[in-house]
């Protein structure tokens, strides 16, 4: 089972009673728990960040981290992978065995980046990630707020953490828009906006958008979101029909 918390492109936490639920579930089927935790501790709602790792008693979790997110260095392709299995399930079958000879065969990051890592991990100061997470809860308080008035998207959910959130296009109040392919092609085009249609993650109609941005920019970027509705809103509800 593979779990995303923080939660890329939804922007949701997931609660330690969700987490303890998604392990007894594993536990009961048999199966380990894959957790992607690239966006660890990048959260600013109300529900903290809980590693699936102190599950691993219920059930074997490999938890998946990386330099690029928290660190805010996405060239740095330079990630982890953390068991988390105290009663040595994925030892004893060999599956850890397993994940080692593939990384053996597999492409390294760059040597001058893993030289880097241990100071990286050891040194950096609270105060780094602590501006990091107001930036973020600033943005995202800003898109949350912004896309209220831009009619022909909605946000079910406030985002709490990540950089992302998944708003619903209303398709249905736009005249030449024929999905959200189509939607973010003639954004791009018209205003030079850019964002991941839905379809590419199996969300059909959605539209990815990211707060991970200055504030001036955001707000920029929003209203040319706004204006391209605007532009492209149905004739008979512009006349008020």
């Amino acid at each position: 089972m593979v779990i995303i918390n923080p939660n890329n492109p939804c922007g949701s936490v997931y609660t330690h009673e969700h987490l303890a639920k998604v392990a007894e579930v594993a536990r009961k089927l048999g199966i380990l728990v894959i957790a992607d935790e690239v966006y660890g501790n990048l959260v600013f709602g109300d529900t903290p960040f809980v590693p699936m790792g102190v599950f691993g008693h219920i059930a074997p979790v490999l938890s998946i981290g990386s330099l690029s997110k928290r660190w805010i260095v996405p060239g740095w392709r330079l990630g982890w992978v953390a068991v988390c299995d105290p009663n040595k399930i994925l030892l004893n079958t060999k599956i850890i065995a397993s994940i080692t000879n593939f990384l053996n065969i597999s492409t390294d990051p760059a040597t001058f980046i893993q030289g880097a890592l241990p100071h990286i991990l050891e040194n950096t100061k609270e105060d780094f990630f602590k501006r990091i997470i107001g930036l973020l809860a600033e943005t995202s308080e800003i898109c949350y707020r912004e896309i209220k008035d831009i009619k022909c998207i909605t946000c079910p959910h406030k985002p709490e953490g990540s950089m992302f959130v998944m708003v619903k296009l209303n398709l249905y109040l736009l005249e030449g828009i024929h999905d959200d392919i189509d939607f973010c092609c003639k954004l791009a085009k018209e205003e030079s906006v850019i964002l991941c249609p839905g379809s590419v993650l199996g969300m059909e109609n959605w539209i990815r958008i990211t707060f991970a941005i200055d504030s001036s920019s955001l707000l920029d970027g929003l209203e040319r979101i706004k204006s391209f509705c605007q532009r492209h809103k149905k004739k008979n509800l512009l006349n008020g029909h």
